[in-house]
């Protein structure tokens, strides 16, 4: 008997839907042909365990106790989803082969690996357990997974990542969030003062860029332009770029501060010959943005349609499992395996019918267009998100579930569409020893850009309605046009001035730039080792659990919205600027996001990381045991022990639970 085990029901009956006949539902499974069954996972059945299960002491919270490093971890079995559990192990027994039908990422991987292990079977059945990697759950699509099993003992390094991760999030969470509470109420503050790995450094983000603007004191600064008269007569404005000279006038993002200096550029320029040092021109082709993953679907998602993180997940499932219309959202990878290449003409008719918008960029795509994206070098447990091969009414979705679906669609669509192309062009010219730049970007053919309408306000692309993904100001294109002249030329300055302008403030993090900052978070990070060694592995959580942890901030009142802006509350900023900077920046938890990966990768082995890891903790905690959190006092909502007379977890453990065992945190 084979028993297939997905992660969760939905998944085990698109896997039911694909197997032979006749079908019959059980207790917690699906029985199909051959006398083969189906069962599932409900999430994970399986979480660690808390302290007490290791000694009872630990139920009282004690500075004398920590740190907690269990000397050989345990594992339990989830109260609401024991049933669930106890159906699987008894088929888990039976069976003669399993099959693991876990998402396609590292949780789908480790949550139905430790089952198996949990059950109790022999070395030599897990040993021979396989793999089916599942991302489109329409029948056809489950049946090619079905039939193209692969042995599990593949992926033992990426449940090994998602182990270490797990049980860092625990030693992190549990010592920390113990210890810092303790403290907090020594220093009168009533409730939990919730730490984790990966939340408490996203808080700071917020914090310290609250605080940058708060403290933010604005400056003028002074750009120099000068208008250039050609031997025919023609005129081209130009901006005078300062020379090393000038530093010392200068802010460090190459700002002139100085007015008497921009003043006396001018006075020396009006009226001055000047000469064409260098002309540079050539034809440019942007190709299209590559099809998204979850994290850059949210990003867009929120700045076109104000979605948070988690509604833009919660939509993704929908599609995903509802409708079946597009693939496995939770995805980290932007490209697409060259086998999905063939299937190009199914759906983008499937588009259209769905998408009435996007008909007739469907009908203009060329489908014998290969662009960057196909690429199966690129591709490890998933995908990219595209939308798959069914249809369904219109009518039949919610107004987010369509606007997701549209950006998802478009994506895609774009990969059928010739690049954007554009003529750059930049004069460089010295006038008295000052060098000035003129550039101009006129657009040639829009290619996959006419898919992004243009803004209403001007017929020139400096700003699509639509933004098109990857646009920025800088990539503006003018309308003024620049004369044709050769180095050597000889030009005259007929006129200078000086444009004041003032510096502005960082803006305040919205939904989208949170979410970027978490994926680009090397920005962040102030170590130049570190962040060297992030740039391949940038990332601060994983694509599947930063919206749950962006919530959590918002659910445990550290972060608050001001419309689109998220600010920190008091307690969030009190907590931040209370503990040591390495726990409230992104560096160490960023750095350990990166062994996880090699960890997946085979490149860095468990103890290598977990020792060190261990390690760090106790002397973090020697650091925090002297903090005080004097700025709290008073603040937050006193715990309230149940009233019920048989022992029970106290809210203060209960409180704690969540972010030491998160399966995502």
């Amino acid at each position: 008997m084979i028993l297939y085990i997905a992660e969760k029901p939905s998944l085990g009956r698109a896997i039911a839907d694909a197997l032979p006949t006749p079908h019959k539902k059980g207790d917690g499974c699906i029985y199909v042909g051959k006398g083969d069954v189906v069962s599932w996972c409900i999430g994970h059945l399986l979480e660690q365990a808390q302290p007490e299960s290791y000694d009872p002491v630990f139920k009282k919270w004690s500075i004398a106790h920590l740190p907690i490093v269990p000397d050989q971890w345990k594992l339990e079995v989830k109260p609401k989803t024991k049933k669930q559990f106890t159906i699987l192990k008894k088929l888990i027994k039976q069976a003669d082969v399993l099959v693991n039908v876990g998402d396609p990422d590292r949780e789908g991987q480790i949550l139905v690996d430790e089952v198996i292990s949990f059950s109790g079977v022999s070395a030599s059945k897990r040993a021979a357990a396989k793999r089916c990697l599942i991302s489109d759950l329409n029948i056809n699509a489950v049946k090619k997974s079905l039939n193209n099993l692969r042995d599990n003992s593949e992926f033992i390094s990426l449940a090994t990542s998602a182990l270490a991760r797990a049980r860092a999030d625990w030693l992190y969470g549990i010592n920390m969030t113990r210890l810092c509470t303790l403290q907090g109420q020594k220093s009168g503050f009533n409730g939990v003062l919730s730490i984790g790995r990966v939340q408490t450094p996203l808080l700071g983000l917020v914090v310290h860029r609250d605080l940058e603007i708060e403290g933010f004191v604005s400056k003028p600064f002074y750009e120099v332009f000068v208008t250039l008269k050609t031997a025919a007569g023609e005129r081209y404005q130009a901006k005078w770029k300062p020379s090393e000279a000038c530093e010392s006038f200068m802010d460090e993002d190459g700002r002139v501060l100085s007015r008497k200096l921009a003043d006396n550029v001018v006075a020396r320029v009006v009226d001055q010959n000047g000469t064409v040092k260098k002309v540079q021109q050539g034809k440019k082709k942007q190709p299209a943005p590559l099809p998204y993953n979850l994290s850059a679907l949210q990003i867009d998602a929120a700045k076109r349609y104000g979605l948070s993180a988690k509604q833009v997940l919660d939509l993704c499932q929908q599609l995903y499992e509802k409708h079946k219309l597009i693939t496995y959202p939770r995805s980290d990878c932007r490209y697409l395996p060259m086998e999905h290449y063939s299937g190009a003409q199914q759906v983008t008719a499937a588009i259209a019918k769905t998408c009435h918008k996007l008909s007739d960029a469907v009908a203009k795509a060329d489908l014998r267009l290969k662009s960057k994206a196909w690429n199966d070098a690129k591709i490890s447990a998933h995908h990219a998100i595209i939308p798959t091969a069914k249809s369904v009414d219109s009518s039949r979705l919610s107004s987010g579930e369509a606007n997701l679906y549209e950006l998802i669609a478009r994506q895609y669509l774009i990969q059928f569409y010739p690049p954007f192309e554009y003529m750059d062009k930049q004069i460089d010219t010295e006038v008295s020893g000052g060098l000035f730049i003129a550039k101009q970007k006129d657009v040639l053919a829009e290619g996959w850009k006419t898919l992004f309408p243009q803004s209403k306000s001007s017929g020139n692309r400096s700003k699509t309605s639509d933004s098109s993904p990857g646009e920025s100001a800088e990539e503006a294109f003018s309308g003024v046009r620049l004369p044709d002249v050769q180095q050597g030329d000889a030009v005259l300055c007929t006129e200078a001035h000086v444009d004041e302008k003032q510096t502005s403030p960082p803006k305040h993090f919205t939904d989208a730039t949170l979410l970027a900052a978490m994926t680009g978070i090397a920005r962040f990070v102030s170590d130049p080792v570190i962040k060297k060694v992030l740039r391949e592995t940038d990332g601060l959580g994983t694509e599947a659990t930063r919206a749950g942890i962006i919530e959590l901030l918002f659910t445990r009142q550290f972060l608050t919205r001001s419309g689109k802006e998220i600010r920190a509350t008091d307690v969030g900023r009190q907590l931040i600027t209370s503990l040591p900077e390495n726990m409230t920046h992104p560096d160490m938890t960023a750095h350990w996001e990166s062994q996880l990966e090699a960890i997946s990768q085979r490149e860095l082995a468990y103890n290598h990381f977990m020792q060190p890891m261990a390690l760090s903790l106790r002397e973090l905690i020697e650091e925090v045991g002297a903090v005080r959190f004097d700025g709290l006092q008073g603040k937050g909502k006193a715990m309230v022990r149940p009233r019920r007379k048989k022992p029970a977890v106290s809210k203060r453990a209960s409180a704690v639970k969540k972010p030491g065992v998160r399966k995502r945190s």
